[in-house]
């Protein structure tokens, strides 16, 4: 064979009969090692392996910079009747550009595509995907033997929700982002000071436009090339694991970009996504939805979650717009949908490859969770599939996000006349294991950031954020902060921008600061405020009608009854003096964390360091406790003993 010449199917291939098998009935779910660029040796030449699904095309060819980007010099060879057109390359290596030239047998169409299954991409608006090693030495053994303890529903998990590439910016270098290796130690360093446990990215995978913010992906198994290479992401997320930082990424099987380069139309078909508009295109986000009825299809997508979980040790799964998938009328008006099999708005299809995606998942990684960002009340959604749910480890409490900042939006005058939107969660917080997010969702287009939508003066902006804050780490649920949120920035997340750092030179942006770090230290600290984050064990209301104060009171316990903490929210800018509230116990309740404390930018208005319980009964209680509650303020009482 001479060089450049491409080897056919007669000589050795990647794909064996077993495989091609699983692929056409959607459970090759290793996809990542059988398609795509894989450089290799056959009859002792260095190459690279190609393998493309294309089931209608007439001709598939590679292009790339070894040949000029000629369509005829490296034809590729169907394989029997599964769609896959394959071939080897010699003389080629990693770093080299190349794409597949497609000739449908339609229309006379032909294009040049990305490889759906390429490792790495050129940088946009460049298309070309690279033939790419993933070869990388991991430090990170003793977090990967603990992960299971750390990403446990029972564990405390505190979610530092980030954008990469407006975290930090490089000043002196045309205010570009930070990469991957730059970033590593700083924001290890950063997440491990402010107690957070985890770190949720918005997605990284291969994105045209940047102002998606990732969520309009092209490629499902290759790391934007805007911060650096597969490496330098895997030397990001090893250093955070060497910190104790668990790692999250937000994934986007739910829809993906028209542009020509990509998945749509890919051979001349609708490939990837259904054929009909009216389920096959996104009138809201004008991008291509998923056909997850097909075998194939369901095997891609599968791949690239595994992908994530095992070529770059990631440790969760969030799956973004949930709800699109699940309803065939989402975003639609009458008419403009096509009923299921029994007439009714339910996506069959989504929902069994959500359920196969998850039980795949946790089969193959205990270890992990997956999340699910679901604006509706679907039931269900983490719960196991054989038991009729969607098999989601967590699921985002939408429903409290949007109550929550609706009612701290209110003056605080008319707070009183809202009071159920702080305790209607909990007629629903059971049936879901539910993360608490302030997303990013929240802090963009016109919506403000968090400090500006509290309403009064600029102390009772600092101070609703605070007790905001101490709420949140209150309830029984997991949390997620978005960054900014952590330093109380004035300004909307801008993703062309960095976050406003220099606002920590003020005492009170700092102070906020410090009352996140120490919310998450006590989070972590104490079982009472984890360990039943999602069974109804874990939480009761000491009282939740005092609307004319606008105060609520409840305590968190742990698995033992030693465990207790109380807490205390005060949403008025008026001081509640001698209030009193029950306790189940006698004995003294230290507070352990006051938001109104100076040193978070209050007027240290407190309790001394702790009340004594008195035998005098309240709230259904046996004794009760005699506190002060500072204005706009939360507080947190520990039990240290009991009689």
């Amino acid at each position: 064979m001479t060089q450049g010449a491409i080897m056919t199917v007669d000589e050795p291939t990647r794909l064996t009969r077993d495989d091609l098998y699983l692929f056409n009935e959607g459970s090759l779910v290793n996809l990542y090692e059988k398609l795509g660029a894989h450089p290799g040796r056959v009859n002792g030449q260095d190459g690279t392996f190609f393998a493309v699904w294309a089931p209608d095309a007439e001709r598939v060819s590679v292009i790339g910079s070894f040949n000029d980007w000629k369509q005829d010099r490296h034809p590729l060879s169907p394989r029997g009747h599964s769609g896959i057109w394959e071939g080897f390359v010699p003389g080629i290596g990693t770093g080299i550009l190349y794409k597949y030239h497609i000739q449908s047998r339609f229309h006379g169409y032909h294009v040049d595509k990305t490889d759906p299954l390429s490792f790495f991409n050129e940088i946009p608006p460049k298309t070309a995907s690279i033939v790419w090693d993933l070869s990388y030495e991991w430090n990170d053994a003793d977090w990967m033997k603990q992960r299971r303890d750390r990403n446990a529903l029972t564990a405390p998990m505190a979610i530092y929700e980030m954008h990469v590439g407006s975290w930090r910016r490089v000043a002196t270098e045309g205010h570009r982002s930070l990469s991957y290796r730059e970033m590593a130690v700083p924001l290890a360093e950063y997440l491990r000071q402010l107690g957070f446990t985890h770190v949720e990215f918005l997605p990284l995978m291969d994105h045209p436009f940047f102002g998606s913010w990732g969520y309009q992906t092209t490629g499902y198994f290759a790391p934007s090339g805007n911060y650096g290479t597969p490496q330098d992401l895997m030397y990001l997320i090893d250093i955070l694991h060497q910190h104790g930082i668990g790692v999250i990424l937000d994934w986007v099987p739910s829809h993906f970009p028209t542009d020509e380069h990509g998945l749509g139309y890919f051979d001349g078909t609708h490939l990837y996504e259904h054929a009909h508009p009216k389920q096959g295109f996104h009138p809201e986000w004008n991008t291509f939805i998923f056909n997850y009825g097909r075998n194939e299809v369901r095997s891609f997508l599968i791949s690239s979650a595994l992908f994530w979980l095992e070529k770059y040790h990631i440790d969760g799964l969030r799956v973004d717009a949930v709800a699109s998938m699940l309803y065939l009328d989402y975003s639609r008006k009458e008419g403009e949908w096509i009923p299921n099999q029994y007439g009714g708005r339910e996506n069959l299809d989504a929902i069994a490859f959500l359920r196969r995606f998850n039980e795949e998942v946790y089969k193959r990684h205990p270890d992990v969770q997956t999340s699910a960002e679901e604006s509706t009340a679907w039931p269900a959604v983490s719960r196991p599939g054989y038991v009729g749910g969607l098999g989601f480890g967590l699921k985002w409490d939408m429903g409290w996000m949007h109550d929550t900042l609706k009612y701290m939006q209110t003056d605080p005058i008319y707070r009183h006349y809202h009071h159920q939107n702080l305790t209607f969660r909990m007629l629903y917080a059971f049936h879901e294991n539910f993360v608490l997010p302030l997303s990013h969702d929240e802090v963009v287009y016109g919506k403000r950031s968090l400090l500006e939508k509290m309403p009064g003066d600029d102390w009772q902006k600092f101070a609703n954020l605070r007790v905001l804050f101490g709420y949140m780490y209150a309830q029984a649920a997991k949390k997620l902060l978005f960054m900014g949120a952590e330093i109380a920035q004035r300004s909307e997340w801008a993703h062309d921008g960095q976050l406003e750092w220099e606002q920590l030179q003020h005492e009170r942006h700092l102070g906020i600061q410090r009352w996140v770090a120490d919310l998450n230290r006590v989070y972590r600290a104490e079982r009472a405020l984890h360990e039943d984050d999602v069974t109804p064990h874990g939480f009761e209301w000491i009282d939740c009608n005092d609307a004319e104060s606008s105060v609520i009171s409840l305590i968190r316990k742990g698995h033992t009854t030693q465990d207790i903490i109380l807490v205390v929210c005060n949403f008025t800018p008026v001081p509640r003096l001698n209030y009193r509230v029950g306790v189940p116990r006698g004995g003294y309740w230290q507070e352990i964390l006051n938001s109104d404390s100076s040193w978070y930018g209050g007027s240290d208005w407190g309790n001394g360091g702790g009340v004594e319980a008195v035998p005098v009964p309240l709230h259904a209680r046996s004794h009760s406790l005699t506190v002060t509650v500072p204005a706009l303020a939360a507080v947190f009482f520990k039990s240290q003993g009991w009689s």
